[in-house]
């Protein structure tokens, strides 16, 4: 039985310092599901997502209070593997970080680190499946050893997925994921969220509120640190509950 949610954050306040990014956040994300967290430049949506991987650990004075409960369990816990949460729950950046070596070693690299593969033709077959998973597959199946930095913008960025899916995450993260990229790249990311749904809950920040209508099935709009609402999509565009939420999603705030 599939459990009804996959991260359960309860009363999360987020600190740079003494400075305090947010403010009690409650939310649960549900599993195989797209969730979008919309919202105006420094109001916290990215911040939070780095909550949910421990990514924020990475930046000096910073302080979490609350719960993020991963199947059940707080991934601030002091016993909490970061490098296994990472791997349960991966990241996709804004701008495509390709490393500087050939599209197969970067494919290659997350299952080596971890020791994923117990022989070169399994660490082939995991190459190829998540590059495939990628729609990236029939782009690049002749040019495996070549630099992937001599990809295109948007074959860069659905590299960087295939490197998260090559870990065998439960979670994807994406921050603003398609903002670096032209109309047609945009769309076939897009169209790939739509596809890894079937096996992964995605989370997503994006400064387009139509792209989050045509991908998510959740949403939340933060403003000034704090979740002002969250609800299914279709009703957040079409019969959002604050009047805060109406005049962000019409363009008469933000």
């Amino acid at each position: 039985m599939t459990s009804p949610t996959v991260f359960s954050i309860k009363d999360l306040d987020f600190f740079y310092g003494k400075s305090k990014a947010l403010s009690n956040i409650n939310m649960e994300i549900a599993p195989r599901k797209v969730t979008a967290l919309i919202g105006p430049s420094g109001c916290g949506k990215s911040t939070f997502l780095r909550c949910l991987n421990r990514m924020n650990d990475t930046i000096p004075g910073t302080q979490v209070v609350g719960k993020v409960l991963l199947d059940g369990k707080n991934i601030y816990d002091p016993d909490v593997d970061v490098v296994e949460l990472r791997q349960r729950v991966g990241m996709v950046f804004q701008k495509p970080n390709p490393f500087p070596q050939s599209i197969y070693d970067n494919v290659a690299f997350g299952p080596r680190v971890l020791q994923l593969a117990s022989s070169k033709a399994v660490l082939d077959e995991m190459v190829e499946s998540s590059l495939r998973a990628a729609a990236l597959w029939d782009d690049v199946k002749d040019r495996l050893r070549e630099n992937a930095l001599s990809l295109a913008l948007g074959q860069q960025q659905r590299l960087c997925i295939a490197r998260v899916l090559a870990t065998k995450p439960e979670v994807i993260l994406m921050d603003e994921s398609t903002s670096a990229l032209d109309p047609i790249a945009t769309g076939r990311i897009e169209d790939l969220i739509a596809d890894l749904k079937q096996d992964y809950t995605i989370v997503i920040v994006t400064h387009n509120m139509q792209q989050a209508g045509r991908v998510s099935d959740f949403t939340g709009l933060f403003w000034l640190g704090e979740l002002i609402e969250f609800a299914p999509t279709n009703d957040m565009f079409t019969r959002p509950r604050m009047e805060l939420t109406e005049s962000y999603v019409t363009g008469k705030m933000g």
